[in-house]
């Protein structure tokens, strides 16, 4: 395990693409591009939110979730952030992670919660949200659904759902519609010591396995469909929130990860960080 960049506060929603790392750096309000030796430049500014879940139209326009106010941006050629879609009117808690078909096709968590400010957490729901910036209900009846992938032919998309510490795949119909609702892997804790295995941010390799940021554990783990576990990795003492495959053989597994994931203790110092280390599969479908 290496460390690609470090001094960040809280890093999340990483993506390969075009050769580099994209990510949010949630608690500076900023969206970070890098490559595999740490040359980042900051590529977008969300003023008064915290960005997370990133994606992109099929013309290259960046898409930003904004979690506090619920809305997707939208980068425009000139840099300016816009509004994209507004999903309060249906959000019930904090937007987080997202994933985006081809075709321009969002698929954004609400956790159910206000994360960072404590509060009851409802059930909640994942939503769709069409390129025209039309908002409705991918998958209702979720807990806490927060990273989601897609597989390359975009036919099935994973999502995790923290707090049912599980994975959920779902087939994807022409027109983006969700169905055939299953569960593809129940995740159990590695150690006796942890009551229970939350997975965060998530990735799929080419065979058909999915990387698990479980920050609670304090581990990224690989997971076949059944919930078979092939590889660990600890990642004691830092937090791991999310992970991508990248690098030009897309055989980097690339990790999120901090001392903390509450927001005034990462605001605090700068512990966030980006690690790598070789896998053998390659990654495959979206992130």
């Amino acid at each position: 395990m290496r460390t690609v960049l470090d001094g960040l506060n809280f890093s999340e929603g990483p993506r390969w693409r075009d050769g580099a790392l994209w990510f949010s750096d949630m608690h500076a309000h900023r969206v970070i591009r890098t490559d595999l030796e740490g040359n980042s430049e900051t590529v977008a500014v969300v003023d008064r939110d915290d960005p997370s879940g990133l994606g992109w139209l099929p013309d290259g326009r960046m898409l930003v979730v904004a979690m506090g106010t619920q809305k997707l941006l939208r980068q425009e050629p000139d840099g300016s952030m816009v509004e994209h879609a507004d999903l309060s009117p249906l959000a019930i808690g904090d937007i987080n992670d997202m994933i985006v078909r081809a075709d321009g096709t969002a698929y954004v968590g609400d956790m159910g919660a206000r994360i960072h400010d404590g509060g009851e957490r409802r059930t909640a729901q994942t939503l769709r949200v069409a390129p025209d910036g039309s908002v409705g209900v991918g998958a209702g009846g979720l807990e806490a659904p927060n990273g989601h992938v897609l597989t390359p032919d975009e036919t099935t998309l994973i999502v995790a759902e923290s707090a049912a510490f599980c994975l959920t795949a779902f087939d994807v119909a022409a027109d983006g519609t969700l169905s055939n609702r299953r569960t593809f892997a129940d995740l159990v804790p590695e150690s006796e010591d942890v009551p229970v295995a939350p997975p965060d941010g998530i990735c799929l390799d080419a065979e058909g396995a999915v990387w698990v940021a479980d920050p609670l554990g304090l581990r990224v783990f690989r997971v076949l469909a059944g919930g078979e576990v092939t590889d660990s990795y600890d990642m004691a003492p830092k937090v791991p929130v999310a992970c991508v495959l990248g690098a030009q053989d897309r055989r980097t597994l690339l990790i999120c990860a901090a001392d903390d994931w509450r927001r005034e203790v990462v605001t605090a110092s700068t512990t966030g960080a980006i690690y790598a280390t070789e896998v053998t599969v390659p990654g495959a479908g979206k992130p």
